[in-house]
């Protein structure tokens, strides 16, 4: 039995992205959610599936009483942050496939910069009465106690092996910052950067910039996941799900992996990457358009090895030149990323790919068939493959 190609991304909705909603997270899941189910052509009455983050403040049966949805035969939750992005359509791919569901609807909404801030020291988080509690204890009486930090000691250590410089993690950050410029939808239209001032912006936790780090957002996007079959008969062109996997790697841990033999990488997606080439029947060669996730720019790196577009080491001098650009080899995150349009957890990259395989995107790269979406790196984490037939 296989996964590829039995279920598909039929709609797409989302709010405005802001730092100050002026509205309740259950709004903002609500409004996404009838935007996706708009998109497809659907009634609330047809959903029966609901599945979020455990991070996600909107309860299913909330989101569905507020919507006027009726019977649900499956709902779910993933955690882990960030890394549950892709994770949330596998779910409801399953569910669909299996049969335990017709249309089934992720979504993520937040006020993520108006009201608790992600990227700040959260003194709960090392006092939680559980494994991760316990977890958090190790690092956070040494000071690691900010997402930024934690990366910091793991782009360092890539640094110290491979050579790689803050300009290379820059340039990542000038590529979003120049797609998000003309995406009308971004926080940062009309403002790309130059690598100058990426190198000139604060340290957050060196070797970090305060442009190597991503957006705190307010919003909301949800997605819209029904059979192949349905699909092609609803109102926008189908994003068929290649392949969708998860993976965890050896002594895993929350951003703070570090007693691994290799500091420098990132195997949890390496456990996605060969997942999703086996399931897709595809190849990093085959790949149109890579939306990858960028909480922080020294992990875009890290995921293009781990993924296999080019070696251990190597992303530094494969990312020079175009090979990023629109128009390159390896078009990246046409809509800015997390640090140019937006940070919903990742779920907005996912919407950017089925806009690229739709064609509708506004930095729309030519002939899309296969697009690959990873979720939050650092963590357990989960990634996508959507082709257009």
């Amino acid at each position: 039995m296989t996964l590829s190609g039995k279920a598909a991304i039929a709609g797409i909705g989302a709010t405005e992205f802001s730092k100050d909603s002026g509205r309740s997270e259950l709004r903002l899941a609500s409004e996404s959610v009838r935007a996706a189910l708009d998109d497809a052509g659907l009634k609330p009455s047809d959903v029966d599936g609901l599945v979020s983050f455990t991070m996600d403040a909107n309860s299913e049966i909330s989101v569905a009483r507020e919507l006027g949805m009726g019977d649900l035969s499956f709902f779910s939750r993933i955690h882990y942050g960030g890394g549950a992005a892709a994770a949330t359509v596998q779910q409801a791919a399953m569910a669909v496939a299996t049969g335990v569901a017709e249309v089934v609807v992720a979504y993520r909404a937040f006020n993520e910069r108006s009201g608790h801030r992600f990227g700040q020291v959260s003194e709960a988080a090392a006092q939680q009465v559980n494994s991760s509690g316990v977890d958090n204890s190790f690092h956070y009486p040494m000071g690691i106690a900010t997402p930024a930090a934690t990366v910091a000691m793991l782009a360092r250590r890539y640094m110290h092996e491979y050579g790689a410089t803050s300009e290379d993690f820059g340039r990542i950050a000038v590529l979003d910052r120049k797609h998000a410029a003309t995406n009308p939808k971004a926080w940062f239209h009309g403002k790309p950067i130059t690598l100058a001032q990426h190198q000139s912006s604060r340290w957050v936790a060196e070797p970090l910039h305060l442009l190597d780090c991503c957006q705190e957002s307010d919003g909301g996007v949800a997605l819209v996941i029904t059979s192949a079959e349905r699909a092609r008969d609803l109102a926008q062109r189908p994003a068929f799900i290649a392949a969708a996997a998860q993976g965890s790697g050896p002594d895993q841990y929350v951003m703070t992996s570090y007693y691994r033999d290799e500091l420098a990488a990132l195997p949890e997606m390496g456990v996605v990457g060969r997942q999703l080439w086996a399931q897709s029947g595809l190849t990093p060669q085959d790949v149109d358009v890579a939306v990858l996730y960028d909480h922080f720019t020294p992990y875009v790196l890290m995921q293009l090895e781990e993924l296999g577009f080019c070696g251990r080491g190597e992303a530094k001098d494969y990312i020079q030149g175009d090979t990023l650009q629109l128009t390159g080899k390896l078009p990246l995150n046409p809509h800015g990323g997390q640090l140019g349009e937006a940070y919903i957890h990742g779920m907005n990259g996912i919407a950017e790919a089925v806009r690229q395989i739709r064609g509708t995107s506004v930095n729309q790269v030519p002939d899309v068939g296969n697009v690959v979406v990873t979720a939050g790196t650092g963590v357990p984490t989960s990634g996508l493959v959507l082709r257009g037939s």
